[in-house]
């Protein structure tokens, strides 16, 4: 399976509590923080619930 590399690049602050969940779920605390996870439906999912607050680096 391929792997992505997520990017969290807008702060988590003003952002609703299921959105905060979801970012500590793809393991991202901190601003510009990266993390590699496998390219599964779950996780393509919850990247896009957050798109505006992470990007998906190549």
């Amino acid at each position: 399976m391929a792997t992505i590399k997520i990017k969290q690049v807008k702060s988590r602050i003003s952002a609703p509590k299921d959105q905060k969940l979801t970012l500590d779920a793809l393991g991202l605390r901190k601003l510009n923080a990266v993390v590699e996870k496998e390219a599964t439906p779950q996780v393509l999912g919850m990247v896009r619930k957050v798109k505006h607050l992470v990007q998906v680096v190549e």
